[in-house]
């Protein structure tokens, strides 16, 4: 119990050191010229300081040094703060002179490369249910290297209003770190793992209040970044030999991003757009474009993100068919809820139509209809 407190005690004390320093990074933001500037991309209306994930890159990397340096190892730590260190480098040069989706990609894969031939981090294998274990070889390192970039373009992606991402990340954090304590309490995990999840939560903690909307300072790419590659490392260390629910967790814990991220790319493909051109078509875009407020919106995408950490942890519970129909009914809601706020974009809806067609008989004689005129016009 006394180690518990003192654990508890310490990660206190990181949330307001986060606390505390977030206002003099804001003005800190002001003087580098880290600042978004209104536009029509910007759903601010005045110059708003970027740059707040210093806040919580500060405070993670001396908390885990010298808080839980008894605890921790400093070569762990380091492992986990240089390789942030480049991405905080990348996010805070594009929060001041707003460099191109390519350039940003070259600091991630640098950080990914110093994860998987100086950390040594790799996903070597996954167990899969009925298939047994399917070694990758050489195709480790571009597996991780693509579940890095992934799922740290995830959480950049979803930074579009105040406190969105944080908050999700906050989410996201708490529940993987409970899960990976759970891993650790039967010697799956190392125990690191999941205090170093809880010291990025309580940073991110004390940085939130000042994020949340109306926002003082925004986490800017530094932060999203950030936040983004370590989720994705610290839940990578679970995966070096991956199982189906080991694999499969963390991205439903992250299935808001994720999804979001997805179907981006999923949609400027069918528009014939680039990859990583922008747009005003995601998820937080559709619900403002439905009627939702700013806070409303941010607010209804929490209660999704907990809806799918709920989800993560009823894996914990059930066998494996339990899996695959819990997967395949998560999938379909997921697809329902897309489609329904065209977040692939307008008359995309092939799961609403199947479903009208087979529970409209106006709708199907209708379709039908025009299939048999469209095939004599033929």
């Amino acid at each position: 119990m006394d180690f518990i407190f003192e654990i508890s005690f310490r990660l206190v004390l990181t949330m307001l050191f986060s606390f505390i320093i977030t206002p003099f990074i804001r003005k800190l933001a002001f003087v580098i010229g880290a600042v978004d500037q209104p536009n029509k991309r910007r759903i601010n209306t005045k110059p708003m300081p970027t740059a707040g994930g210093l806040a919580i890159f500060i405070t993670f990397s001396l908390s885990i040094l010298f808080l839980f340096d008894d605890i921790i190892p400093t070569s762990y730590a380091l492992h986990l703060i240089i390789p942030s260190g480049i991405i905080v480098i990348t996010g805070l040069i594009d929060d001041i002179f707003e460099i191109t989706p390519k350039q940003k990609m070259i600091g991630i894969i640098l950080a990914a490369l110093y994860v998987c031939f100086v950390f040594d981090i790799i996903m070597h294998s996954i167990t899969l249910p009925y298939f047994g274990t399917i070694e990758f070889g050489w195709l480790s390192y571009p597996i991780t290297i693509l579940w890095i970039a992934g799922l740290t373009n995830a959480i950049n992606l979803i930074d579009g209003l105040d406190g969105l991402a944080s908050g999700v990340s906050i989410i996201a954090l708490t529940t993987i770190g409970i899960i990976g304590y759970i891993g650790a309490s039967t010697g799956a995990v190392n125990i690191v793992v999941p205090l170093s999840i809880f010291i990025l939560l309580m940073s991110t903690l004390g940085f939130f209040p000042f994020n949340f909307f109306p926002a003082k300072i925004y986490l800017g790419d530094t932060g999203a970044l950030f936040l983004g590659f370590l989720i994705s490392l610290l839940s990578l260390q679970g995966l070096k030999n991956a199982t189906f629910i080991s694999l499969i967790t963390p991205l439903i814990i992250l299935g808001v991003p994720l999804t979001d991220t997805v179907f981006a790319m999923i949609r400027r493909i069918l528009n014939k757009k680039p990859i990583s051109s922008a747009d005003k078509m995601h998820l937080h875009h559709r619900l403002i474009s439905l009627g939702f407020t700013h806070r409303g919106a941010v607010i209804m995408i929490y209660c999704m993100a907990l809806i799918f950490s709920l989800i993560s942890f009823l894996y914990l519970f059930t066998n494996t068919w339990g899996n695959v129909f819990l997967t395949i009914a998560s999938l379909l809601g997921l697809q329902l809820f897309i489609e329904l706020i065209e977040l692939s974009g307008e008359n995309r809806q092939p799961l609403l139509h199947t479903l009208k067609f087979i529970g409209n008989k106006a709708y199907r004689k209708r379709k039908l209809t025009e299939y048999e005129q469209k095939k004599k016009k033929e």
